[in-house]
């Protein structure tokens, strides 16, 4: 019973544990809209040593140089389009999570789609060749002696 209670406890502590920032104190905002501006952008904005993260995430001191040049721009007065454009100007695109939908991105965004068209399409031509290929082989009708067989096979109890 109280293993039970311990494992309930532990995973409700998992649960609701709330998702660590690499945000350290001494660059928070002491405007609480700024602030909340802030992470939005670090949040869509990714490391460039961890790569996989987003600069709210990393603790790389890249990261933390780039929260604080974002924190700087919204101080400055930058809306958040232009702290986010003035970043790809200086780090280019690939500094976006998400990259935008452009012509140079559109390999980006059209390749999932075409793929699976095209894995539907090759899937179904090779079904419609095989059924057109190899046709079903007619049922065979027993002999006299076969059903006879059949039919003891079935009456006969299991043991």
């Amino acid at each position: 019973m109280v293993w039970s209670v311990r494992v309930i406890l532990v995973v409700l502590a998992l649960v609701s544990a709330a998702p660590l920032h690499a945000v350290q104190v001494d660059e928070i905002l002491s405007d609480p809209a700024l602030e909340t501006r802030a992470r939005a952008i670090s949040h869509d904005l990714r490391c460039m040593v961890c790569q996989n993260q987003s600069i709210d995430d990393s603790e790389a001191p890249l990261a933390r140089d780039l929260r604080l040049l974002v924190r700087e721009r919204l101080k400055a007065g930058d809306s958040d389009t232009q702290v986010v454009d003035f970043m790809v100007a200086r780090y280019g695109e690939f500094v976006l999570l998400r990259p935008r939908m452009s012509w140079h991105t559109a390999i980006l965004w059209a390749a999932p789609l075409t793929i699976l068209v095209i894995g539907l399409f090759a899937i179904s031509f090779s079904v419609l060749r095989r059924s057109a290929r190899t046709p079903m082989p007619e049922a065979a009708t027993l002999s006299e002696a076969e059903q006879m067989r059949l039919r003891a096979i079935q009456d006969s109890p299991f043991e």
